[in-house]
């Protein structure tokens, strides 16, 4: 079964907006892990608008699933995983500016740079995995990095299956087979919901967890959160 990590950038959004400890982050952490899921992911990014590094640290004594922290390998973000040690870091392209990670790695024009990265994490022995575009050539770069793993971008996909488009799957088999023959692990996220998560994991070879963040807690207003992580969990039998 694929697992479940649930991206709680959101909530801490919503903290932010009133100041304060409401709702509580590492409350909720703890009740979504009680619910079902098998990780919580985590996006802190240099302006700390939802995560704060803070809230990162405070994390890691009530995750006891699987910690994905995810980001711009940045200075202060190296710094920051090597200090917390969580099981999973997967490095995101995205802009300092970025609303939201719009782009998967170029992983033969930056490969030093991710090769780099990625000795030094799993020096430390932390699980590296690069999210990026489901383009074969740029499959076999990460390979080469010596990452664990990939994470498909899955925008791209879930705007076809909006629109009906079925075969918007093709490429993320196609890579999906190349990562496996190449012995990488494969993870997957960005705009996955109730809607289409069910196919996608039935379509695509080896998924071994899906990070949902967006989606899931928008669902949660009209189901409650524990309702939508038991319906998420479901659609991963």
């Amino acid at each position: 079964m694929t697992k479940l990590s649930v991206n709680i950038n959101k909530i801490a959004t919503l903290r932010n907006a009133r100041g304060g400890n409401m709702p509580d982050l590492l409350k909720a952490a703890v009740d979504i892990q009680r619910f079902g899921a098998q990780g919580i992911t985590i996006h802190p990014r240099p302006d700390q608008r939802h995560i704060k590094y803070s809230d990162a640290f405070e994390l890691k004594s009530v995750v006891n699933t699987e910690f994905n922290i995810e980001g711009n390998p940045i200075p202060e973000f190296v710094d920051l995983v090597l200090k917390i040690k969580p099981e999973q870091v997967t490095l995101v392209p995205d802009a300092v500016d970025a609303i939201t990670s719009n782009a998967g790695w170029d992983t033969l024009k930056h490969f030093d740079f991710l090769s780099e990265m990625v000795t030094e994490f799993k020096r430390n022995g932390i699980r590296t995995s690069i999210f990026m575009d489901p383009e074969i050539s740029l499959i076999n770069g990460a390979a080469k990095t010596g990452a664990d793993r990939i994470e498909l971008y899955t925008e791209a996909y879930a705007q076809n299956f909006e629109k009906g488009n079925l075969k918007g799957v093709t490429p993320y088999v196609d890579a999906a087979k190349e990562a496996l023959a190449l012995g990488m692990g494969i993870n997957a996220g960005h705009d996955l919901n109730l809607e289409n998560l069910n196919f996608f994991v039935k379509e695509v070879p080896g998924i071994l967890e899906v990070s949902i963040g967006h989606a899931l807690i928008s669902e949660a207003l009209y189901f409650g959160l524990q309702n939508v992580v038991g319906m998420y969990l479901q659609k991963l039998i």
